[in-house]
Protein backbone atom coordinates (compact mmCIF):
# COMPACT_ATOMS: atom_id res chain seq x y z
CA UNK A 1 0.00 0.00 0.00
CA UNK A 2 2.98 2.41 0.60
CA UNK A 3 4.14 2.91 -2.96
CA UNK A 4 0.37 4.23 -4.37
CA UNK A 5 0.13 6.06 -1.09
CA UNK A 6 3.94 7.61 -2.37
CA UNK A 7 3.50 7.81 -5.53
CA UNK A 8 0.34 10.75 -4.73
CA UNK A 9 1.36 12.84 -2.14
CA UNK A 10 2.67 15.11 -4.91
CA UNK A 11 -0.71 15.97 -5.80
CA UNK A 12 -1.64 16.43 -2.54
CA UNK A 13 0.82 19.15 -1.13
CA UNK A 14 1.83 20.27 -5.20
CA UNK A 15 -0.73 19.62 -6.80
CA UNK A 16 -3.96 20.25 -4.35
CA UNK A 17 -5.71 17.72 -5.83
CA UNK A 18 -9.12 16.91 -3.93
CA UNK A 19 -8.55 14.74 -1.27
CA UNK A 20 -11.38 12.69 -2.89
CA UNK A 21 -9.39 11.61 -5.97
CA UNK A 22 -6.17 10.82 -3.36
CA UNK A 23 -8.37 8.60 -1.73
CA UNK A 24 -9.07 6.67 -4.44
CA UNK A 25 -5.60 6.19 -5.62
CA UNK A 26 -4.99 5.15 -1.90
CA UNK A 27 -7.29 2.22 -1.78
CA UNK A 28 -8.25 -1.11 -4.32
CA UNK A 29 -11.36 -0.62 -5.60
CA UNK A 30 -11.61 -4.20 -6.40
CA UNK A 31 -12.01 -4.74 -2.73
CA UNK A 32 -14.69 -4.05 -0.19
CA UNK A 33 -14.22 -3.06 3.14
CA UNK A 34 -16.00 -3.17 6.07
CA UNK A 35 -17.42 -0.53 8.74
CA UNK A 36 -16.33 -0.58 12.22
CA UNK A 37 -17.57 1.81 14.57
CA UNK A 38 -14.87 0.11 17.14
CA UNK A 39 -12.08 0.76 14.56
CA UNK A 40 -11.12 -2.82 16.14
CA UNK A 41 -10.33 -3.65 12.22
CA UNK A 42 -8.99 -0.47 11.06
CA UNK A 43 -11.80 0.29 9.13
CA UNK A 44 -13.65 3.46 8.21
CA UNK A 45 -16.59 4.71 6.07
CA UNK A 46 -16.10 7.66 3.59
CA UNK A 47 -18.70 8.62 0.80
CA UNK A 48 -16.89 10.30 -2.03
CA UNK A 49 -18.38 12.76 -4.40
CA UNK A 50 -16.76 12.79 -7.64
CA UNK A 51 -18.18 13.63 -10.81
CA UNK A 52 -19.15 10.28 -11.41
CA UNK A 53 -20.92 10.12 -8.09
CA UNK A 54 -17.81 7.58 -7.43
CA UNK A 55 -18.31 5.93 -3.74
CA UNK A 56 -15.82 3.60 -1.85
CA UNK A 57 -15.22 2.26 1.78
CA UNK A 58 -11.36 3.06 1.97
CA UNK A 59 -9.23 2.25 5.08
CA UNK A 60 -9.03 3.68 8.53
CA UNK A 61 -5.27 4.00 8.27
CA UNK A 62 -5.15 5.70 4.89
CA UNK A 63 -8.07 8.26 5.56
CA UNK A 64 -6.11 9.21 8.74
CA UNK A 65 -3.03 9.69 6.00
CA UNK A 66 -5.04 11.77 3.87
CA UNK A 67 -5.95 13.81 6.46
CA UNK A 68 -2.14 14.38 7.86
CA UNK A 69 -1.68 15.29 3.84
CA UNK A 70 -3.54 17.47 3.84
CA UNK A 71 -3.83 19.23 7.12
CA UNK A 72 0.32 19.19 7.33
CA UNK A 73 1.14 21.85 4.21
CA UNK A 74 -1.19 24.43 6.20
CA UNK A 75 0.87 24.56 9.47
CA UNK A 76 3.79 25.97 9.99
CA UNK A 77 4.77 23.34 13.04
CA UNK A 78 7.51 21.26 12.58
CA UNK A 79 6.56 17.54 11.26
CA UNK A 80 7.83 15.54 13.96
CA UNK A 81 5.44 18.52 16.35
CA UNK A 82 2.67 18.35 14.06
CA UNK A 83 2.72 14.44 13.74
CA UNK A 84 2.68 14.01 17.28
CA UNK A 85 -0.33 16.30 18.09
CA UNK A 86 -2.08 14.87 15.36
CA UNK A 87 -2.01 11.83 17.05
CA UNK A 88 -2.34 12.90 20.51
CA UNK A 89 -5.67 14.45 19.23
CA UNK A 90 -6.74 11.28 17.15
CA UNK A 91 -6.88 8.51 20.01
CA UNK A 92 -8.20 5.69 18.16
CA UNK A 93 -5.24 5.82 16.48
CA UNK A 94 -2.67 2.37 17.20
CA UNK A 95 0.85 2.01 17.71
CA UNK A 96 1.15 -0.18 13.94
CA UNK A 97 -1.25 3.06 12.51
CA UNK A 98 0.58 5.52 13.80
CA UNK A 99 3.95 3.90 12.22
CA UNK A 100 2.16 3.52 8.94
CA UNK A 101 1.54 6.81 8.90
CA UNK A 102 4.99 8.43 10.07
CA UNK A 103 7.33 5.96 8.33
CA UNK A 104 5.28 7.14 5.22
CA UNK A 105 4.84 10.86 5.34
CA UNK A 106 8.75 10.95 6.02
CA UNK A 107 9.57 8.86 2.74
CA UNK A 108 7.79 11.63 1.02
CA UNK A 109 8.90 14.61 2.31
CA UNK A 110 12.91 13.33 2.31
CA UNK A 111 12.33 12.54 -1.35
CA UNK A 112 9.87 15.66 -2.20
CA UNK A 113 11.68 17.38 -5.28
CA UNK A 114 12.70 14.27 -6.98
CA UNK A 115 9.12 13.17 -6.89
CA UNK A 116 8.15 16.44 -8.15
CA UNK A 117 10.59 16.28 -10.55
CA UNK A 118 9.04 12.90 -11.60
CA UNK A 119 5.98 14.23 -12.20
CA UNK A 120 2.30 12.37 -11.81
CA UNK A 121 3.20 9.03 -11.60
CA UNK A 122 7.43 9.17 -10.34
CA UNK A 123 8.70 5.00 -10.36
CA UNK A 124 8.68 3.01 -7.67
CA UNK A 125 12.51 2.94 -7.44
CA UNK A 126 13.82 6.88 -7.82
CA UNK A 127 16.58 6.58 -9.92
CA UNK A 128 19.37 8.04 -7.71
CA UNK A 129 21.79 7.21 -9.93
CA UNK A 130 20.24 8.75 -13.77
CA UNK A 131 23.17 11.32 -14.59
CA UNK A 132 20.19 12.90 -16.59
CA UNK A 133 18.92 14.17 -13.41
CA UNK A 134 20.59 16.68 -11.38
CA UNK A 135 22.28 15.99 -8.48
CA UNK A 136 20.52 17.66 -6.31
CA UNK A 137 17.37 16.46 -7.16
CA UNK A 138 18.78 12.80 -6.87
CA UNK A 139 20.40 13.19 -3.63
CA UNK A 140 16.94 15.51 -2.31
CA UNK A 141 18.34 18.79 -1.16
CA UNK A 142 17.67 22.10 -2.78
CA UNK A 143 20.24 23.38 -5.02
CA UNK A 144 21.47 26.05 -3.27
CA UNK A 145 21.78 23.57 -0.37
CA UNK A 146 23.55 21.26 -2.21
CA UNK A 147 25.86 24.02 -3.91
CA UNK A 148 27.09 24.79 -0.61
CA UNK A 149 27.91 21.03 0.83
CA UNK A 150 30.04 20.51 -2.56
CA UNK A 151 31.75 23.64 -2.02
CA UNK A 152 32.75 22.36 1.45
CA UNK A 153 33.19 18.92 1.66
CA UNK A 154 33.71 18.35 -2.35
CA UNK A 155 30.82 16.66 -4.42
CA UNK A 156 31.28 13.15 -2.87
CA UNK A 157 31.31 13.91 0.23
CA UNK A 158 28.43 15.83 -0.24
CA UNK A 159 26.66 13.81 -2.19
CA UNK A 160 27.37 11.14 1.30
CA UNK A 161 26.26 13.60 3.22
CA UNK A 162 22.61 14.21 1.40
CA UNK A 163 22.11 10.40 1.07
CA UNK A 164 22.65 9.64 4.97
CA UNK A 165 20.10 12.50 5.78
CA UNK A 166 17.75 10.74 3.67
CA UNK A 167 17.97 7.39 5.63
CA UNK A 168 16.05 6.83 9.04
CA UNK A 169 17.60 8.04 11.83
CA UNK A 170 18.78 5.45 14.89
CA UNK A 171 17.36 5.09 18.15
CA UNK A 172 19.99 6.30 20.51
CA UNK A 173 19.37 6.97 24.04
CA UNK A 174 21.35 8.67 27.36
CA UNK A 175 21.74 6.57 30.74
CA UNK A 176 20.58 8.48 33.49
CA UNK A 177 23.90 8.34 36.30
CA UNK A 178 22.15 9.88 38.83
CA UNK A 179 20.09 7.06 38.74
CA UNK A 180 21.86 3.69 36.96
CA UNK A 181 23.94 2.37 34.59
CA UNK A 182 24.25 1.89 30.96
CA UNK A 183 25.71 -1.79 31.91
CA UNK A 184 22.58 -2.10 34.24
CA UNK A 185 20.13 -0.84 31.74
CA UNK A 186 21.84 -3.47 28.92
CA UNK A 187 21.39 -6.22 31.14
CA UNK A 188 17.90 -5.24 31.76
CA UNK A 189 17.14 -5.08 28.06
CA UNK A 190 19.42 -7.96 26.63
CA UNK A 191 16.27 -10.49 26.60
CA UNK A 192 13.58 -7.93 25.43
CA UNK A 193 15.36 -5.40 22.90
CA UNK A 194 18.34 -4.88 20.31
CA UNK A 195 20.01 -2.75 22.06
CA UNK A 196 24.03 -1.94 22.09
CA UNK A 197 26.24 0.41 23.81
CA UNK A 198 27.11 3.95 21.48
CA UNK A 199 31.08 3.22 20.30
CA UNK A 200 31.79 6.76 21.67
CA UNK A 201 29.17 8.40 24.16
CA UNK A 202 29.80 6.41 27.44
CA UNK A 203 26.17 6.79 28.46
CA UNK A 204 24.88 5.87 25.41
CA UNK A 205 22.72 3.15 23.65
CA UNK A 206 22.04 2.51 20.08
CA UNK A 207 18.41 0.33 19.29
CA UNK A 208 18.47 -1.02 15.84
CA UNK A 209 14.46 -1.80 16.17
CA UNK A 210 11.80 0.64 16.50
CA UNK A 211 10.39 1.43 19.98
CA UNK A 212 8.10 3.25 21.81
CA UNK A 213 10.45 4.27 24.55
CA UNK A 214 7.71 6.25 26.83
CA UNK A 215 6.08 3.61 27.34
CA UNK A 216 8.89 1.82 29.03
CA UNK A 217 8.47 1.70 33.51
CA UNK A 218 12.53 2.84 33.35
CA UNK A 219 11.19 6.13 31.00
CA UNK A 220 9.35 7.03 34.05
CA UNK A 221 11.66 6.31 36.61
CA UNK A 222 14.06 8.62 34.74
CA UNK A 223 16.57 6.24 34.10
CA UNK A 224 17.09 7.58 30.49
CA UNK A 225 16.42 10.33 28.18
CA UNK A 226 16.08 10.40 24.32
CA UNK A 227 19.26 12.04 22.45
CA UNK A 228 21.59 11.16 19.71
CA UNK A 229 24.85 10.47 20.21
CA UNK A 230 26.47 13.49 18.85
CA UNK A 231 24.68 15.64 20.97
CA UNK A 232 25.76 13.47 23.62
CA UNK A 233 29.22 13.86 22.79
CA UNK A 234 29.05 17.21 22.20
CA UNK A 235 27.43 17.84 26.04
CA UNK A 236 31.04 16.27 27.10
CA UNK A 237 33.09 19.49 26.53
CA UNK A 238 30.70 21.09 29.39
CA UNK A 239 32.50 19.83 32.59
CA UNK A 240 31.53 21.51 35.45
CA UNK A 241 32.53 20.46 38.98
CA UNK A 242 30.47 19.99 42.16
CA UNK A 243 29.26 23.00 43.30
CA UNK A 244 29.75 25.72 40.21
CA UNK A 245 27.37 27.17 38.69
CA UNK A 246 25.91 27.09 34.96
CA UNK A 247 23.84 28.73 32.89
CA UNK A 248 22.15 27.14 30.11
CA UNK A 249 21.59 29.83 27.65
CA UNK A 250 19.38 28.45 24.92
CA UNK A 251 18.12 25.72 27.16
CA UNK A 252 14.71 24.09 25.22
CA UNK A 253 13.46 21.37 26.93
CA UNK A 254 16.52 21.23 28.76
CA UNK A 255 18.93 18.34 26.44
CA UNK A 256 21.92 19.28 27.36
CA UNK A 257 21.40 19.94 31.25
CA UNK A 258 20.25 16.93 31.41
CA UNK A 259 23.20 15.30 29.71
CA UNK A 260 26.10 17.55 32.49
CA UNK A 261 23.92 18.05 35.32
CA UNK A 262 25.02 15.15 37.24
CA UNK A 263 28.01 16.15 37.17
CA UNK A 264 27.31 18.51 40.05
CA UNK A 265 25.55 16.17 41.83
CA UNK A 266 22.63 17.92 43.13
CA UNK A 267 25.19 20.50 44.25
CA UNK A 268 26.03 24.38 43.14
CA UNK A 269 22.72 25.88 40.66
CA UNK A 270 21.93 25.41 37.26
CA UNK A 271 19.68 28.47 35.10
CA UNK A 272 17.39 27.29 32.49
CA UNK A 273 16.78 29.99 30.04
CA UNK A 274 14.93 29.99 26.94
CA UNK A 275 12.48 32.51 25.17
CA UNK A 276 10.09 30.09 24.79
CA UNK A 277 8.40 28.98 27.65
CA UNK A 278 6.35 26.26 26.18
CA UNK A 279 10.18 24.38 26.45
CA UNK A 280 11.17 25.32 29.95
CA UNK A 281 7.66 23.94 30.84
CA UNK A 282 8.78 20.28 29.28
CA UNK A 283 12.64 21.17 30.66
CA UNK A 284 11.17 21.20 34.38
CA UNK A 285 8.96 18.05 33.82
CA UNK A 286 12.29 16.21 32.64
CA UNK A 287 14.40 16.99 35.29
CA UNK A 288 12.14 16.44 37.74
CA UNK A 289 11.87 12.93 36.27
CA UNK A 290 15.77 12.70 36.85
CA UNK A 291 16.02 13.68 39.72
CA UNK A 292 18.30 17.03 38.87
CA UNK A 293 16.91 19.56 41.75
CA UNK A 294 19.40 22.02 41.56
CA UNK A 295 17.63 24.36 38.58
CA UNK A 296 16.45 27.60 38.45
CA UNK A 297 14.38 28.67 35.77
CA UNK A 298 15.59 32.45 35.00
CA UNK A 299 18.89 34.29 34.12
CA UNK A 300 21.12 34.43 37.27
CA UNK A 301 22.30 37.52 38.74
CA UNK A 302 26.27 36.30 39.40
CA UNK A 303 29.00 35.54 36.95
CA UNK A 304 28.97 31.90 35.78
CA UNK A 305 31.76 29.17 35.58
CA UNK A 306 29.94 27.49 32.87
CA UNK A 307 27.60 29.05 29.71
CA UNK A 308 25.95 26.50 27.69
CA UNK A 309 25.35 28.33 24.11
CA UNK A 310 22.88 25.66 21.71
CA UNK A 311 21.80 28.23 19.18
CA UNK A 312 19.06 28.15 16.70
CA UNK A 313 20.39 26.77 13.49
CA UNK A 314 19.93 25.39 9.97
CA UNK A 315 19.70 22.07 11.42
CA UNK A 316 21.85 20.77 8.48
CA UNK A 317 23.38 18.08 10.62
CA UNK A 318 19.91 16.46 11.77
CA UNK A 319 17.63 16.05 8.47
CA UNK A 320 17.32 12.81 8.99
CA UNK A 321 15.00 13.76 11.98
CA UNK A 322 13.52 16.88 11.06
CA UNK A 323 13.18 16.56 6.42
CA UNK A 324 11.09 19.26 6.37
CA UNK A 325 13.59 21.80 7.42
CA UNK A 326 15.70 21.52 4.22
CA UNK A 327 12.79 22.67 2.10
CA UNK A 328 12.71 25.64 4.07
CA UNK A 329 16.29 26.18 3.55
CA UNK A 330 17.55 29.39 1.53
CA UNK A 331 20.35 31.92 1.57
CA UNK A 332 18.49 34.47 3.20
CA UNK A 333 17.28 32.26 6.10
CA UNK A 334 21.20 31.34 6.64
CA UNK A 335 22.17 34.86 6.75
CA UNK A 336 19.43 35.80 9.30
CA UNK A 337 20.25 33.12 10.99
CA UNK A 338 24.20 33.59 11.27
CA UNK A 339 23.43 37.56 12.71
CA UNK A 340 21.55 35.68 15.06
CA UNK A 341 24.04 33.01 16.45
CA UNK A 342 26.03 36.09 16.80
CA UNK A 343 23.79 38.31 18.92
CA UNK A 344 22.72 35.41 20.97
CA UNK A 345 26.04 34.53 21.95
CA UNK A 346 27.24 37.96 22.98
CA UNK A 347 23.93 37.84 25.38
CA UNK A 348 25.20 34.77 26.75
CA UNK A 349 28.78 35.80 27.16
CA UNK A 350 28.02 38.86 29.24
CA UNK A 351 27.40 36.41 32.28
CA UNK A 352 30.54 34.54 32.05
CA UNK A 353 33.13 34.68 34.79
CA UNK A 354 36.56 36.15 33.84
CA UNK A 355 37.67 32.30 34.35
CA UNK A 356 34.81 30.69 32.87
CA UNK A 357 34.23 28.37 29.75
CA UNK A 358 31.36 29.15 27.16
CA UNK A 359 30.78 26.79 25.13
CA UNK A 360 28.58 27.28 21.33
CA UNK A 361 26.82 24.90 19.91
CA UNK A 362 24.82 24.03 16.93
CA UNK A 363 23.56 21.03 14.71
CA UNK A 364 24.90 22.08 11.60
CA UNK A 365 27.44 21.19 8.78
CA UNK A 366 28.01 24.12 7.60
CA UNK A 367 31.34 26.21 8.26
CA UNK A 368 29.09 29.73 7.89
CA UNK A 369 27.34 28.55 11.31
CA UNK A 370 30.54 26.57 12.89
CA UNK A 371 34.07 27.25 12.35
CA UNK A 372 33.33 30.82 10.36
CA UNK A 373 31.84 31.92 13.84
CA UNK A 374 34.26 30.56 15.89
CA UNK A 375 36.88 32.59 14.61
CA UNK A 376 34.58 35.97 14.37
CA UNK A 377 34.17 35.20 17.95
CA UNK A 378 37.85 34.92 18.70
CA UNK A 379 38.72 38.45 17.10
CA UNK A 380 35.51 39.80 18.41
CA UNK A 381 35.30 38.89 21.96
CA UNK A 382 38.78 38.33 22.49
CA UNK A 383 38.68 34.34 23.43
CA UNK A 384 40.81 31.15 23.04
CA UNK A 385 39.54 28.04 22.21
CA UNK A 386 40.26 25.35 24.60
CA UNK A 387 37.65 22.64 23.07
CA UNK A 388 36.02 21.02 20.23
CA UNK A 389 34.04 18.11 18.81
CA UNK A 390 32.59 18.05 15.44
CA UNK A 391 31.30 15.18 13.49
CA UNK A 392 28.85 14.54 9.89
CA UNK A 393 26.09 12.15 10.08
CA UNK A 394 27.38 8.59 10.15
CA UNK A 395 24.71 5.98 8.64
CA UNK A 396 22.66 4.31 11.17
CA UNK A 397 25.05 6.22 13.87
CA UNK A 398 25.71 10.27 14.93
CA UNK A 399 23.90 13.00 13.30
CA UNK A 400 26.11 15.95 12.50
CA UNK A 401 27.22 18.26 15.54
CA UNK A 402 29.98 20.96 15.91
CA UNK A 403 30.55 22.13 19.79
CA UNK A 404 33.20 24.55 20.71
CA UNK A 405 34.24 25.59 24.09
CA UNK A 406 36.23 29.24 24.69
CA UNK A 407 38.08 30.77 27.51
CA UNK A 408 39.08 34.88 27.90
CA UNK A 409 42.81 35.79 26.57
CA UNK A 410 45.06 35.99 29.17
CA UNK A 411 46.11 39.35 28.59
CA UNK A 412 49.48 39.17 30.71
CA UNK A 413 50.44 36.69 28.22
CA UNK A 414 49.20 38.61 24.95
CA UNK A 415 51.92 40.01 22.34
Amino acid sequence: MIEPIAKSFRKILMSRIPIQNFIRYCCDENKTYKNSSTHQENFFHIPLNTDSGYTATMKFREYHLSSVLKSFDSHKMPLDAFLSHYFRTHKALGSKDRLFISETVYRYIRWQNLYDHLGKDPASELPHQDPTVAPHLRYAVPAFLYELLTEVYGETKAQEICQISNTRAPLTLRVNPLKTTREALLEKWASSFKAFPCPLAPLGIYFHEKINFFTLPEFNDGLFEIQDESSQLASLLVKPKPQQHVLDYCAGSGGKTLAFAHQLGNTGQIYLHDIRATALQKARKRLSRAGIQNVQFQLPQRKMDWVVVDVPCTGTGTLRRNPDLKWKFESLSLTRLVQEQKEIFQQALAYLHPQGTIVYMTCSVLPQENEQQAADFQTTHNLEIVDQFQTLPVLDGRDGFYAVAFKFQNKKQKI
